[in-house]
């Protein structure tokens, strides 16, 4: 089983993640953001693991630090449950329609750090959640999780739309990039013999 368990305590937050990349899409979240909490929800619904956080965040300050904490927790997680990534597919990708808004998503996991993120969000919040963390997010999660992530904004204007068309297009993606290639489940999928 692919899975690992994740402790992070700063004088920011303190995290407990558990990420199963061979679940069911099971989720138990509470980041102590309503939104994020959805949003994390439809990433492991979307992308088929199984995924408990818990995070005490100074969210009575803003939710940045519980935001790109989490990330950092979940790159990490994602990171150590791949192991030597031998048998997955590698690269996944999507084009993702949310109501009016559509979303790109492009991933690939070769052991380097890339992210470049799209994203034209004119609202400043969502709620009480400040949009660019979306962003924050990602960046935080690409760095930890070592993965090339493109995320392009193809059409749409509803903020709410737009982050959750983001987080299921990344999730759909990184589902089929773990996803086991059962015509070379021996294999690491690089010339290199590793990623």
């Amino acid at each position: 089983m692919r899975i690992s368990a994740i402790r992070r305590k700063t004088a920011e937050t303190d995290i407990s993640l558990e990420l199963n990349l061979d679940g069911a899409g099971n989720s138990t979240i509470a980041s102590g953001c309503g939104f994020l909490d959805h949003m994390l929800t439809l990433f492991a619904k979307h992308a088929g693991y199984d995924l408990t956080v818990s995070c005490k965040g100074d969210v009575e300050v803003d939710y940045h630090h519980s935001a790109e904490d989490i990330g950092i927790a979940l790159g990490k997680a994602f990171y150590e449950a791949l192991g030597d990534k031998r048998g997955i597919a590698r690269y996944g990708d999507i084009v993702l329609p949310m109501d009016e808004t559509l979303i790109m998503a492009a991933v690939d996991i070769s052991g380097r750090d890339y992210a470049a993120i799209r994203l034209d969000i004119a609202a400043e919040k969502v709620g009480d959640f400040d949009t660019e963390l979306c962003e924050e997010f990602w960046l935080a999660f690409v760095r930890e999780a070592k993965i090339t992530l493109h995320v392009n904004q193809l059409a749409g204007k509803n903020a709410h739309h737009i982050i959750e068309g983001t987080f299921k297009a990344v999730a759909r993606a990184l589902g089929k990039a773990t996803g086991v290639d059962e015509k070379r489940k021996d294999e690491i999928p690089s010339t290199k013999g590793v990623l």
